[in-house]
């Protein structure tokens, strides 16, 4: 077999490495390292069977025991739709033509969908970099199908509640308490430390008419960070009125979850009031210390002073702020319109929000709180 990084198998490698990303967003240790780890014990075997794909990536990619469930998943989703079993031979497929059904999905013979058109490897991590406008029902819902994938890891911050430990400070209490059990004999001396818990995340949805195209995606992605950290995360849509839908995104399954939070909505495809909206949200108390992201074009048709002064207050009480607007994957885009420009200079990090690569970018930059990253700060463009 031909070396794995010859020039002949460029499509092969990006394949694979398309693989790695989609098992870091799903929260696998498939880091830089691990990856190249990957792609040279393909170099020894052979690519068009399957068995082989499977255990090379599992052996390889996954840090631990608690990888190994995602891991399954993530090669269901990405490649055939059966994790092969050690003694199981004979499954043959060609990594150029291998198709890509989601986890727990049906063939379309069984689910009556004689037109679906399956996807490919390839496809997919084409998929993954197109905007979410533009695609058709049918790559949207493909896209949406990751997203479900999204591990919604959090930075962790510092609990002012200990817990036992085996380093730290001395836990005079319980060293105290086991003494007296011993009636008076000396006894190991217990430590403690403080506990650590994940950031609490606040999302702002914009729902009104010009962010109609990505809504549903943006309210899928709210979904995986409800579902990972239902007590850590809060999620409002923003038009007209700030409408709290966390309770209706705790649905484990995302179709019941878009089906309760179209309901929930009263504004759809309204204006945006970000002004007044935010000024609502700092009368509650989730924002304070929380990571806030504001997911909205900034077609602002309130008082764009009013969202100026309200996004430095927002910024003061919160840890940091997060501006998703899906025109900054266009890089023609400049951000011009009044309420992006006065919302700007309390932004943390202004990022993207129109692909999928867009949203696993995202979803790290909540899990590592911006550490190493080099993404935009302070609203630079």
């Amino acid at each position: 077999m031909p070396d794995i990084g010859s020039a002949g198998t460029g499509a092969l490698v990006a394949t694979m490495t398309g693989f790695a990303r989609t098992l870091r967003a799903a929260g696998v240790g498939a880091d830089h390292q691990r990856t190249q780890g990957f792609l040279t014990a393909l170099g020894h075997l052979n690519v068009a069977e399957e068995r082989d794909v499977y255990w090379a990536g599992r052996l390889t990619l996954c840090a631990g025991p608690d990888d190994i469930p995602r891991y399954d998943r993530c090669f269901s989703a990405y490649f055939s739709g059966e994790r092969p079993r050690p003694g199981r031979t004979g499954m043959t497929v060609t990594v150029t033509r291998v198709t890509a059904r989601p986890y727990g999905s049906r063939e379309p013979e069984q689910a009556g969908e004689q037109n679906a058109v399956p996807a490919t490897a390839s496809e997919i991590e084409v998929l993954r970099s197109r905007d979410v406008a533009r695609m058709t029902a049918g790559e949207r819902e493909q896209v949406h199908r990751m997203l479900a994938l999204l591990s919604g890891e959090r930075e962790r911050r510092g609990s002012r509640r200990f817990a036992p430990a085996h380093r730290g400070v001395l836990d005079s209490r319980r060293t105290v308490r086991e003494a007296v059990s011993r009636g008076g004999e000396p006894a190991r001396l217990r430590m403690r430390r403080h506990r650590d818990r994940p950031r609490r995340v606040v999302v702002l949805v914009d729902v009104s008419g010009s962010m109609a195209p990505y809504a549903d995606t943006l309210l899928r992605f709210s979904h995986a960070l409800v579902r990972a950290e239902p007590r850590a995360t809060e999620v409002f849509s923003v038009g007209t009125r700030l409408t709290r839908i966390t309770a209706d995104l705790r649905h484990r399954d995302p179709d019941a979850a878009m089906a309760a939070v179209s309901a929930a909505i009263p504004d759809w495809s309204g204006g945006t009031r970000l002004g007044e909206e935010i000024k609502a949200l700092l009368r509650l108390s989730y924002p304070r210390g929380a990571t806030v992201v504001i997911a909205s074009d900034g077609w602002e048709r309130g008082s764009a002073e009013l969202l100026g002064a309200q996004m430095a207050r927002l910024s003061r009480l919160a840890h940091r702020v997060i501006w998703a607007n899906p025109h900054k994957g266009d890089p023609a885009y400049r951000p011009l319109t009044a309420g992006i420009v006065a919302a700007l200079p309390y932004v943390t990090d202004f990022v993207a929000g129109h692909s999928l690569v867009a949203f696993e970018d995202l979803a790290a930059l909540l899990a590592d709180g911006g550490r190493g990253s080099g993404r935009e700060r302070r609203g630079h463009a």
